[in-house]
């Protein structure tokens, strides 16, 4: 069993762009048919099937072998952009990948964009239950310890969350700095309460910095 979260419902007020997002996210989910995901969006269906079908012709949407739009090859060569000129998320992977096998729980690398927070690492628990986060998912930076993280509150090296965002979910989270001490993203341990305790600070928090640590000093080098 395992806990997921993905947000599909960010508003922009640009409809067109907020509706063929809406779209993209529900594919990334699972392939679908065009009745499929009409009713996953609620849209009606002619504005799936335009939308859809211009997403096809831009690459970012693309037919399985069964019909079903499934999310298309330019979303590849995007992706690769992207990571191309973001490289802290390789550099932090190694470190976050030894911090997910000393801990055993799920590790997750935030950055800040404006009010929110995006999820561009995440490192899954081998334990069937667990709380997932896909990688692109965006929460809000006044709850969960990630987020006030990122708000400047972390306090003893590392912020602690109970069931604050997420009921049953804990999580501890400590802030990675850039040049000048700047807070430029954060290092967090998750999962369900049963495991990680009342207190997830008191037993992983000085893991969590120390792996936030040593991503500060690789920046650095």
């Amino acid at each position: 069993m395992g806990y997921v979260s993905l947000d599909m419902n960010i508003v922009t007020g640009v409809g067109v762009l907020d509706k063929a997002m809406t779209i993209v996210h529900s594919i990334a989910e699972r392939p679908q048919a065009l009745t499929q995901l009409q009713e996953s969006t609620g849209f009606p269906r002619a504005t799936v099937h335009r939308l859809a079908t211009a997403l096809e012709s831009h690459g970012l949407l693309r037919r399985d072998a069964e019909g079903r739009f499934e999310l298309g090859h330019g979303l590849v060569a995007l992706g690769h952009a992207a990571q191309t000129r973001f490289p802290l998320v390789e550099l932090a992977r190694p470190i976050l990948s030894q911090l997910r096998d000393r801990t055993g729980e799920s590790v997750q690398f935030f950055v800040q964009e404006g009010t929110q927070r995006r999820c561009v690492l995440s490192l899954e628990t081998p334990h069937g239950l667990r709380w997932i986060v896909p990688e692109g998912s965006v929460f809000p930076l006044d709850a969960g310890s990630a987020g006030r993280v990122l708000s400047g509150d972390a306090i003893d090296g590392w912020v602690e969350s109970i069931g604050e965002r997420e009921p049953g979910v804990a999580s501890v989270s400590a802030p990675v700095a850039g040049s000048g001490e700047t807070i430029i993203a954060a290092v967090s341990v998750s999962g369900p309460i049963e495991r990680l305790s009342q207190q997830p600070g008191e037993r992983f928090g000085d893991a969590v910095i120390a792996a936030a640590a040593e991503l500060s000093r690789a920046l650095v080098t």
